[in-house]
């Protein structure tokens, strides 16, 4: 039962943050910030973030409040994908510099983060 309350939380909070996300960034494609100049647009960065932060605070408020096989499968879970991520975002960085590989900006290891996540949480299945 606490479970799915944990699990209905999570999902509330991560559809609040994600839609604050894709506002912000909607806007930004839309050019709503093209005149941003400084601080403004170190701030408007700042803002585009601050949703990612919220998503992560919710991953980790859904391990706190679940059972102890749930929080320590989902943080197996989450350390796979944090290292996939590393190892492929800092193999294209190399590739980036020594192979003339076209740049990825860097905000791109969030979503490559979540694939990671996605991608190999059904092989990560035990709370071992």
């Amino acid at each position: 039962m606490a479970v799915d309350i944990a699990h209905r939380r999570y999902i509330i909070r991560t559809l609040a943050f994600m839609a604050g996300y894709v506002a912000i960034n909607i806007a930004a494609i839309t050019g709503a910030f093209d005149n941003a100049t400084a601080p403004g647009s170190y701030l408007l960065a700042l803002v585009v973030a601050a949703p990612v932060a919220g998503q992560l605070w919710a991953t980790l408020a859904l391990m706190h409040d679940s059972d102890e096989y749930v929080r320590r499968l989902t943080a197996n879970r989450f350390i796979v994908a944090s290292g996939l991520a590393m190892v492929l975002f800092s193999a294209w960085g190399f590739m980036e510099s020594f192979a003339d590989a076209p740049h990825v900006p860097g905000w791109m290891i969030y979503p490559l983060f979540w694939a990671c996540f996605g991608v190999s949480a059904p092989f990560v299945r035990s709370s071992r």
